[in-house]
């Protein structure tokens, strides 16, 4: 199968995230995105890798079997629901049974490494979720009208009005409206991305679920020709308020962001009306929230996630966690940590996003928390300077997960168990791996639906350490740090680690396979060996090859 194929499929499985395996009628498999189970489908093949193909969906064709349910008037052409089609309890369905394949591809199964996977917990709410959302200025195609809401499906300029978008509220909506009607009415011009110019960006917005407080921010340029911005942002900040609600207005906020990066970026924030914060409530704590602030998304589906987690950690016994210290890693603004702090002697958090921190701290105040300490900085880096030590670890790490090298220096504090909280079960999976191998077992696995109607899921894992690992002492010299082999610590990533930051210079995967060739190492038959018809592989230069052998003489393999 070639680039530039159109065929058609039936969708086999969709494995996460959201990669639908369609079979021909010949018998060959394309993945094609935003595709349901049981679909019939057409794609175009845009992507040929290693004898796989990828196909970008044209049409559904024919309906799954799976799909009774109807859809949002936005659906297909908004990218940001995919399974809204699909009734919610074969959404959790779908989710579990992909989690659970990425894990038993990784750990082995339930029965093969011993662990209980619990199954999944589903939203509290199945739609009206969303406690914010960060709508784009556009339009729906070239030179048309201006438009406000999500970029189309696969486009990147392009964008969809998403007047009835049902996983946010009413309120939303209603704030969406008179926004797009004030700014048309007065023909302001939206922020062209190829061009630059113009003056409409994003609208944030942001709402309380429980205490029903609204926060709006108007992102913008500083591009201002051929109006009087303050009597615009007056008259804004007035349509916005005589509107009618279920909650209430707790601030209107104006942003200027003059980069040319399509991302929501703060370079000054005047308030309009109000205030520049609000409050939310979980599980009895109170949270102050600003427009830039780390929030989970949904804030019924956050209890149900952290209940869960404090269920791993505590167990049976309530009182596990007396006297004793808890690093919770990844920490955003705090929320882990503070309904940890109840049941311990100390929180230590670490965060990279220095507001986050401020939040967590300003937040802990709030809710009367002395015993939780907030750091700033790298998780890699910070684990090196904090004096205390802990006696159990949360992870919530980002998407792409934990570095390699933060993930050795979490192993070396030897702690008895561990949670891991995970919204990417892919890395999820890989960071697992390297858990087990050094001396940990995965005993239960739960998923939570924190985003009904997308692909998206959550992920909670408890790790303890094996009976018969012996613990690593965190005082290790640099070069003692490892449990692993040679062959081991030598994976190609971090022979490219290695170099970038010994060297500054980046080496190529062949590069490192001709040198470990040229010493001797084997590499199996046809490791280094084009797959193209044109046989011939560009040499290693000289250079890097002294660099490569200095990393392989660092792992001890020569």
């Amino acid at each position: 199968m070639k680039k530039g194929f159109r065929g058609t499929g039936t969708v086999e499985r969709v494995d996460f995230p959201n990669k639908g395996i369609a079979v021909t009628d010949d018998g060959d498999r394309v993945i094609v995105k935003n595709t349901i189970p049981g679909q019939k489908v057409e794609f175009v093949v845009n992507k040929v890798k290693h004898q796989r193909a990828e196909g970008r969906l044209m049409e559904v064709i024919e309906k799954s079997p799976l799909e009774t349910e109807e859809p949002c008037p936005h659906f297909g052409m908004c990218g940001g629901c995919t399974y809204q089609t699909v009734p919610y309890e074969k959404q959790l369905d779908m989710k579990l049974t992909q989690v659970k394949k990425l894990i038993s591809d990784a750990i082995g199964t339930e029965e093969e490494s011993g662990y209980e996977f619990i199954g999944i917990h589903g939203s509290p709410k199945k739609s009206e979720y969303r406690n914010k959302m960060e709508f784009s200025f556009g339009d729906e195609y070239k030179d048309g009208p201006l438009a406000l809401g999500m970029h189309k499906r696969g486009s990147f300029y392009d964008l969809v009005t998403v007047s009835d978008c049902q996983i946010v509220d009413e309120d939303f909506r209603t704030i969406l409206k008179a926004t797009l009607d004030y700014f048309s009415k007065n023909n302001i011009s939206y922020f062209h991305r190829a061009t630059h110019k113009g003056y409409l960006r994003h609208l944030l917005v942001r709402k309380a679920t429980k205490t029903g407080e609204i926060i709006v921010d108007l992102v913008t340029s500083t591009q201002t020709e051929g109006f009087n911005e303050e009597e615009l942002l007056a008259g804004f900040r007035y349509a916005l308020l005589t509107r009618q609600y279920d909650g209430r207005f707790k601030g209107v906020l104006h942003t200027k962001n003059d980069s040319v990066a399509d991302v929501v970026k703060n370079e000054g924030t005047e308030v309009l009306y109000g205030d520049s914060y609000f409050y939310e409530e979980l599980l009895g704590l109170k949270f102050k929230i600003t427009p830039f602030s780390f929030f989970q998304t949904n804030s019924l589906g956050a209890e149900v996630l952290y209940e869960t987690a404090r269920e791993f950690i505590l167990g049976d016994d309530k009182d596990s966690l007396n006297g004793k210290t808890v690093y919770d890693l990844y920490s955003g603004t705090g929320t882990i940590a503070q309904l940890m702090a109840p049941v311990c002697k100390e929180v230590v958090g670490v965060e990279i996003v220095e507001e986050a921190v401020c939040a967590a701290k300003e937040n802990a105040a709030l809710n009367g928390l002395d015993n939780c300490k907030f750091i700033a900085g790298d998780v890699l880096k910070v684990l090196d300077e904090i004096e205390e030590k802990p006696d159990y670890i949360i992870l919530d790490p980002p998407r792409d997960g934990i570095h390699p090298k933060a993930i050795g220096k979490i192993i070396e504090y030897g702690v008895e168990n561990m949670v891991y909280i995970s919204c990417k079960p892919t890395s999820l999976a890989r960071d697992l791996q390297i858990f087990m191998d050094r001396g940990y077992r995965v005993e239960k696995i739960c998923c939570v639906d924190m985003f009904p109607n997308t692909y998206h899921v959550e992920t909670v894992v408890k790790l303890s350490l094996k009976k018969d690992t012996p613990k690593i002492e965190v005082t290790m010299e640099p070069e003692e740090e490892s449990n692993y082999t040679p062959q081991e610590k030598a994976t190609y990533s971090k022979i490219k680690e290695y170099v970038k930051e010994k060297y500054g210079v980046n080496v190529h995967t062949s590069y490192i396979a001709q040198v470990k060739r040229m010493c001797g190492l084997d590499m199996g038959e046809n490791y280094n060996k084009s797959k193209k018809e044109n046989p011939e592989v560009k040499q290693c230069p000289q250079e890097k090859v002294e660099y490569i052998k200095d990393a392989l003489r660092h792992y001890g393999l020569l």
